[in-house]
């Protein structure tokens, strides 16, 4: 269907309400059901044929989407590459510089302004490159494809409602591959939910303004459970005798009780009274930290485990925490030996999500309780040796 037969037939298309848009099929058949769901997402439809009237499929998108083998770094190495001496001296030099924003984030929302700055440093450098695909593409192609449908079709809607108050050109706004926008990079839903004019002058924008971008930021945090005054990690030392099975976000003990079987903080004092897990994302040998509750919110921001932690290690650094200790972790798996791991774990049984190669939570989770099965430390770092044993 050529592009300007297309236009005029969103335009002119009387098209029935749909409850839902399949994924898949044609692409332009796809975004016709697109402007034919969008009344009931009181989008009008003049507004809808707007929006998607300049929409293509990008396959650049899923070129990215596909592509996230950074992700299968360990968090040793993967910490490394990200932060740097560099980032650091921006990160405390930018919380010089808007001292007064993050006092406002603060005092309105609770969350620590080292919290955010670590985000803004991941997600854009601060805001130096906030990426250049065209988000309404993005959103499109993305919720066209059948891998998240359900992640990325409500955005467009949000879009369309951002487009029509004049916060969003579907023709010239541009992001990150899957559509988040802005310097801490939210979706249209989270803009329009939290988005807040932090500089006063009667629009939020997320590209350009630092103070909006850091408020919008800093009110999502909070409405997905931040609670004020609260830690997110402390790095620990733990005995060499410990039961390595007690790791791991599903075993939740009081601090103190952790602190009763021989765990200290590496630094500082652990917050006793607060509920916390182990973490040991290279098993016994490597770095380890007990995650409170505030760490879990890091979760509804990104679903990367290596990503998360290494964002709530660098807040810490930011708050003049030392580096960690690296330790000597075992020899980790590669991408291809993780792939057949995971399939084996797969086939016992056990949901491990996509075959990937990236050590997520249901992949520790599944190599714990192997481990646990063979009598090995059950530390959920997966080796060769127990890839050999499966």
């Amino acid at each position: 269907m050529r592009p300007r037969f297309f236009a005029a037939l969103l335009a002119i298309l009387p098209l029935p309400v749909l409850a839902d848009t399949p994924c898949g099929g044609l692409f332009n058949a796809f975004v016709v059901g697109l402007a034919a769901e969008a009344p009931s997402h009181n989008i009008d439809a003049d507004t809808a044929s707007s929006f998607l009237r300049s929409v293509r499929a990008d396959p650049a998108v899923l070129r990215a989407d596909r592509s996230q083998g950074v992700f299968q770094r360990p968090f040793v190495d993967f910490s490394r590459r990200l932060i740097s001496t560099d980032r650091l001296n921006t990160g405390r030099s930018n919380a010089q510089r808007y001292d007064a924003v993050f006092n406002r984030i603060e005092t309105d929302y609770g969350v620590d302004r080292n919290v955010l700055l670590a985000f803004w440093a991941f997600e854009t450098d601060y805001g130096t490159f906030q990426g250049d695909f065209n988000t309404a593409n993005a959103l499109v192609t993305l919720a066209h494809d059948c891998r998240r449908p359900e992640l990325f079709r409500p955005q467009i809607f949000a879009a369309m409602e951002l487009f029509k108050h004049g916060d969003f050109d579907p023709a010239t706004t541009t992001g990150a591959w899957a559509g988040e926008i802005g310097m801490v990079q939210m979706l249209p839903r989270d803009i329009l939910e939290n988005g807040t004019d932090g500089d006063g002058d009667g629009h939020v924008l997320l590209k350009t303004s630092v103070p909006d971008a850091l408020m919008s930021g800093g009110k999502m945090l909070s409405s997905l459970g931040w609670r004020t005054g609260e830690p997110w990690i402390d790095e620990v030392i733990v005995p060499s005798d410990f039961d390595w099975s007690l790791s791991g976000m599903e075993t939740v003990k009081p601090a103190s009780e952790w602190a009763a079987m021989g765990i200290s903080a590496h630094d500082g004092a652990l917050a006793s009274t607060l509920p916390a897990s182990l973490i040991l994302p290279q098993g016994r040998k490597g770095p380890a930290f007990l995650a409170y509750p505030n760490f879990s919110v890091y979760f509804e921001w990104n679903q990367s485990f290596t990503y998360v932690l290494t964002a709530a290690y660098f807040a810490t650094r930011l708050g003049g925490a030392p580096a960690y200790d690296a330790g000597t972790p075992d020899a980790g798996l590669d991408g291809d030996q993780m792939k057949q791991l995971q399939s084996k774990l797969q086939t016992r049984g056990y949901d491990v999500g996509d075959i990937d190669g990236i050590l997520g939570a249901r992949t520790r989770v599944a190599v714990q309780a192997e481990q646990k099965r063979l009598g090995l430390p059950a530390d959920a770092w997966p080796t060769p040796a127990l890839l050999t044993k499966l």
